[in-house]
């Protein structure tokens, strides 16, 4: 099923969302590992009485990654959940500025404030080399801290795609 939602044409805010769905499609594969490290996780636990611990813990970091690449990619396909109620009353400009003023007032300033504190947490793990609490845990806990600013920065990058493009319908009219 194609969930990319159909838009008019803006040439580089459609190279950039086609980029960002791409790499949705092939981190959307991490919900087939994460299937495979769960089904073992239950396999040792209940038919071995001897689950793991990374296991479990390496089932949070696949997670992770699904769900914020997801957002990524539902904003790069217009496809993320807003109050339509309200906003398919509005003629086509109204609703462009809405996305615009909603997009620079409400997600940019969110977006960089969690990024900017996204790169504290990561710098602050690596810099006393931080690992799981558990004995048997997940070294490197720095690196699946690296996902939020790396996701959140492609999700910045999906905002600016979606700006400009609501910028220059806008202009035209459409």
């Amino acid at each position: 099923m194609n969930s990319e939602v159909t838009q008019s044409p803006v040439a580089i805010a459609d190279l950039i969302d086609r980029g960002l769905i791409k790499l949705g499609h092939v981190v959307s594969w991490v919900y087939a590992i994460l299937i495979v490290v769960i089904i073992t996780q239950v396999i040792l636990r209940r038919g071995f009485s001897s689950g793991l611990i990374a296991i479990e813990e390496m089932q949070w970091h696949l997670y992770a990654i699904g769900v914020l690449i997801g957002i990524v990619y539902a904003q790069a396909c217009n496809a993320h959940v807003r109050v339509d109620v309200l906003h398919s009353h509005f003629s086509k400009k109204w609703q462009h500025i809405v996305e615009i003023l909603g997009i620079c007032i409400l997600l940019l300033p969110f977006l960089f404030v969690i990024f900017y504190h996204g790169v504290e947490f990561v710098a602050e793990s690596f810099r006393m080399s931080e690992r799981s609490l558990a004995p048997a845990g997940l070294p490197l806990r720095w690196l699946i801290k690296s996902v939020i600013p790396l996701f959140t920065s492609l999700l910045i990058l999906a905002c600016f795609s979606r700006l400009y493009r609501e910028i220059v319908l806008l202009k035209r009219g459409e």
